[in-house]
């Protein structure tokens, strides 16, 4: 909820100081984020299913962390990297949230064009709970 709020905070400070425009779907944008959220919750959670310890957590999400936004496509274009790091990318749920956010604010895309990367989201976000529940059920036992 608080990763939520956040989100809309960072929309209201867009739109009202930085002047950006949402051109798409301010609700589909919502929408999205909220499933990119629940990924990455689950990622988060199933980190703390294989940790041990509060530092072994801190230091697999940073391991988890900083790859992801160096592979995604936000500090560097995907085009610009070499071919394993491309491929790579792809196993990485923020790149295809990029593409979403970038499309909707920047282009004014509907669900129709994301519609892969939705799908692709929507499989990470099943993936990452699924074996999170997994994870989490084997640790109860």
């Amino acid at each position: 909820m608080i990763a939520f709020l956040d989100t809309i905070e960072i929309l209201i400070v867009g739109i009202l100081i930085f002047h950006v425009p949402i051109n798409g779907s301010l609700t589909l944008l919502l929408v999205l984020c909220s499933l990119f959220l629940i990924t990455t919750l689950g990622i988060g959670l199933l980190i703390s299913t294989m940790a041990n310890t509060q530092q072994e957590a801190t230091l697999t999400t940073m391991f988890t962390l900083l790859p992801s936004i160096f592979l995604s496509g936000f500090l560097f274009p995907l085009a610009a990297m070499p071919g394993f790091l491309q491929a790579a990318s792809y196993l990485i749920p923020l790149r295809y949230f990029l593409i979403i956010t970038r499309g909707i604010v920047l282009k004014g895309s509907n669900i129709q064009v994301l519609a892969p990367e939705i799908f692709i989201l929507c499989i990470f976000a099943l993936l990452v709970m699924v074996a999170t529940a997994f994870r989490f059920r084997k640790q109860l036992d």
